[in-house]
């Protein structure tokens, strides 16, 4: 992705946070040079990739495949430093805009439709070969619980959610004509470097074309602490 592109994403995720009332932690607003003051006071948020999360998924466009979300807090299962044992993301997903399909090897998580337009979630479950079976899926959304076919795409209205379970296939998509959508991620810890299994050939974190300054820091972008 274009650093240009990056910077766009951002400040639409902000005016739409902005939007729906949901006021983001500081260290979502600093700036690199904010960044190169900051001490190891502020390991937690390095070490655990909090901040700004862009992501094509390696597909080159953005507006189709995509992802704009902000990690507001996370522990850490590797590190006995961090006690945490859930974290919260904040997502973003245009209207148009997916994406693809994976599962977790060890998270469980909500995800909650936190407004505006409705939000369609399509569950498999894993095969036990990275495959998608055709067995059906037990779908647990505002204590309801059920089981669908394999391939449902559950809707989620603003206010509603699933919990997503291990091992379960699942993407994202917006109803159309309904409109871009602020998504909650309520979960167990979070480690997007070993426990996402995706079903396509996709990477997780983008390849970056500098044609512009950050506006803000992604999450694996930090300097180190200042000394």
């Amino acid at each position: 992705m274009k650093r240009s592109e990056i910077n766009s994403c951002i400040r639409y995720m902000e005016r739409l946070t902005g939007e729906h009332g949901f006021v983001l932690p500081p260290f979502c607003s600093w700036t690199r040079e904010d960044w190169e003051q900051k001490s190891h006071e502020y390991d937690e948020i390095r070490d655990n990739m909090l901040g700004w999360d862009i992501t094509d998924f390696g597909m080159g466009d953005w507006e189709k495949v995509g992802f704009a979300l902000i990690t507001l807090r996370n522990g850490n299962q590797n590190d006995d430093r961090y006690q945490k044992v859930y974290a919260e993301k904040l997502i973003m997903l245009k209207e148009g805009q997916r994406a693809p399909m994976h599962f977790h090897w060890k998270k469980s998580e909500d995800i909650i439709n936190r407004g505006g337009g409705n939000l369609i979630i399509t569950v498999y479950q894993d095969d036990g070969e990275g495959g998608l079976s055709d067995q059906p899926v037990l779908v647990n959304s505002d204590g309801r619980s059920y089981y669908a076919p394999a391939g449902t795409g559950v809707l989620l209205r603003p206010g509603e959610s699933i919990t997503l379970w291990p091992h379960q296939y699942h993407d994202f998509a917006v109803e159309p004509g309904t409109g871009d959508v602020l998504i909650g991620e309520v979960s167990m810890c979070n480690d997007d470097v070993k426990d996402n299994r995706f079903y396509e050939n996709v990477g997780r974190f983008p390849e970056i074309e500098e044609d512009e300054e950050p506006y803000r820091l992604l999450c694996f972008e930090y300097p180190d602490a200042k000394s």
